[in-house]
């Protein structure tokens, strides 16, 4: 038996004859396939590399301006992250602390609700319907034990008990949130009326960043760091 590979170009075009249909299965071999320009049946076949090479370049370009967008959204993350750095830095102590980390989560970041929950902590009775003021004792506390015991932030529609302990009389106006631990400080977290603003597969890198700052920020304001 003949080795297969062992073909002349007239074998080659016997086959293509047969199999006018080869190079719409194996489309990569028009793009390395070298064509007389002044033949008409190689012009059609030259413009088929050329459509290829367009299709290649328009996907390319695609794939670009979403990288483009990606990088400007980060961007602007971070110039956020950073006035939020500086806020917490401002604050000369623990009531300015904790009004400057509210302040930056609606302004900066302009979210629809925001609540923060301390524990144990020295009372503030700053009578503001986003803050939550209770003991580590407190059994409405359970629902989060295990988000506050990961120390991962919580993206998504979380349950209506979380909800209802979270927002409160707002709890319905929440269409997916964000729940940030603050170790055994409390909890952080934000609403939003939008069902596609936060979910379980978004990025958490500055999240977390933000749950740490404010972290750090409330111990030390505190007497705690």
């Amino acid at each position: 038996m003949s080795d297969p590979l062992d073909l002349n170009p007239d074998h080659v075009a016997a086959y293509l004859r047969r199999h006018n249909n080869f190079l719409q299965d194996y489309p990569e071999l028009a793009v390395t396939l070298v064509l007389p320009r002044e033949s008409g049946a190689a012009t059609s076949l030259t413009s088929y590399q050329l459509e290829i090479l367009r299709e290649k370049n328009r996907a390319m370009s695609s794939r670009l301006k979403d990288l483009v967008s990606v990088a400007e959204d980060n961007q602007a993350l971070v110039g956020r992250v950073h006035q939020f750095s500086l806020r917490l830095l401002r604050a000369p102590g623990f009531r300015d602390t904790v009004l400057a980390i509210a302040a930056s989560l609606r302004e900066d970041f302009a979210t629809d609700l925001v609540r923060l929950c301390l524990v144990g902590l020295p009372r503030l009775d700053l009578g503001e319907s986003w803050l939550t003021e209770t003991h580590a004792e407190d059994p409405a506390l359970l629902v989060f034990r295990a988000a506050r015991t990961g120390g991962e932030p919580l993206c998504g529609r979380l349950g209506r008990d979380k909800l209802a302990l979270l927002f409160g009389d707002s709890a319905e106006e929440v269409a997916s949130a964000v729940l940030l631990p603050l170790g055994d400080l409390g909890f952080l977290g934000i609403g939003s009326a939008d069902p596609n603003r936060f979910h379980p597969g978004m990025g958490t890198l500055f999240l977390r960043q933000m749950a740490e700052l404010a972290e750090a920020a409330i111990a030390t304001a505190a007497g705690r760091g």
